[in-house]
């Protein structure tokens, strides 16, 4: 049969390219791959629960922001190439995580990070643990436990890292929150919304589908619109009209920035979607949500954690639909986005074999053609 190859057919070596973005298109045809017999429903909770679980992590650990939403954006581009349904959400999180303190050199051992995920996981051993910063000691866990989860985010570390063709670059988008924010005079309060939602971007595919400096735009734009839609009338409000506005139409911001109209666009839906999936989750259950899974929090990080907990989201749900209607009143044609991928096929996204030993696997950095290659 066509596409079918014998052992001794198979060629001895092949090149993977390092691809940094993915388009939309790209990123919906390798998920409903991976997704299984899974609903996209149900997908999208695994994949809220796991960069919860990461970001409870890194805060009680006190990792940087930059680490936190690497390994956030890791685990996303993990399940672009490799099934749900078989791997354990808390494996790939942990791995993902592993690597983003190296890609960041903020490392810590995996015993140190299983040690932490314990005491999210596992309530009971925390209340347990006479430690004053409320951690578990790993050393009272049984020892074939935590060799054997040590071992399975070994492997899964090494799966993420052909993910990425060990490149180890990585650009965040929050130092462009604050620089764009001063060049489009945007007030301290609405940079900071602005700053939050582009940590909460990374709950999204948003960072893997778009340059950092688009997302720190995107987020400014999204920031202005919360400001402005249906908010009590005063110059506050105005201001935040006055931007989102300005970034709602075709300008010399376009040119200024590097970036298009069609894209913020994009992102607002995204992040608009998050924030009324966020509105109905915290009514609908017990606090003990996605955005903080630990009832548990870290005395040494109490402020992180209590930032986690409270998510900033000035909208209820009915408020939010209002803004998509209106957003989608205005929206202009999805912009077509370059893929360095086959252009032959979109069937051909993805495709290619990751994590398995046959022949010889060179990785390079970039696709050939390259905008940036050297």
């Amino acid at each position: 049969m066509e596409g079918t190859y014998s052992p001794s057919q198979l060629p001895a070596s092949s090149i993977k390219y390092h691809h940094s973005y993915f388009t939309p298109a790209e990123v919906e045809i390798m998920s409903e791959k991976q997704r299984g017999k899974m609903t996209v429903t149900q997908e999208d909770k695994i994949r809220q629960n796991a960069c919860g679980f990461i970001d409870a992590i890194g805060s009680r650990i006190g990792f940087p922001r930059r680490t936190i939403a690497t390994g956030q954006s890791l685990y996303h581009r993990f399940h672009l190439f490799f099934p749900r349904k078989d791997f354990n959400f808390h494996d790939v999180a942990l791995a993902a995580l592993y690597v983003s303190t190296k890609m960041h050199d903020t490392l810590k051992k995996p015993r140190e990070l299983l040690a932490a995920s314990y005491a999210i996981r596992f309530p009971d051993l925390l209340s347990k643990s006479k430690s004053p910063f409320g951690e578990v000691d790993i050393d009272t866990v049984d020892p074939q436990l935590v060799e054997h989860d040590r071992q399975r985010l070994l492997a899964v570390e090494r799966l993420i890292l052909e993910t990425i063709c060990f490149n180890f670059t990585s650009r965040m988008p929050f130092s462009y929150v604050i620089k764009m924010g001063r060049a489009l005079g945007a007030s301290k309060k609405l940079t900071k919304l602005a700053w939050r939602l582009a940590i909460d971007s990374h709950r999204t595919f948003i960072p893997i589908e778009y340059p950092p400096h688009t997302v720190a735009l995107g987020s400014i734009y999204v920031a202005a619109i919360l400001g402005s839609f249906e908010q009590p009338e005063g110059e506050e409000r105005q201001e935040n009209l006055k931007l989102a506005g300005s970034l709602g139409q075709r300008g010399d911001w376009e040119q200024q920035f590097q970036a298009h109209l069609e894209d913020l666009e994009a992102i607002a839906h995204v992040m608009v979607d998050l924030l009324i999936q966020r509105a109905q989750t915290t009514a609908n259950t017990s606090p003990a949500t996605p955005s903080s899974p630990s009832p548990h929090p870290s005395p040494r990080n109490a402020y992180l954690s209590s930032i986690q907990s409270n998510p900033t989201n000035p909208f209820n749900t009915d408020q939010l639909i209002r803004l998509k209607i209106a957003m989608r009143e205005s929206d202009h044609d999805p912009r077509p986005r370059e893929s360095w991928q086959d252009p032959d096929s979109a069937s051909a996204v993805g495709r290619e074999v990751i994590g398995r030993n046959e022949g010889t696997v060179r990785f390079l950095f970039e696709p050939p053609g390259f905008a940036g290659r050297s």
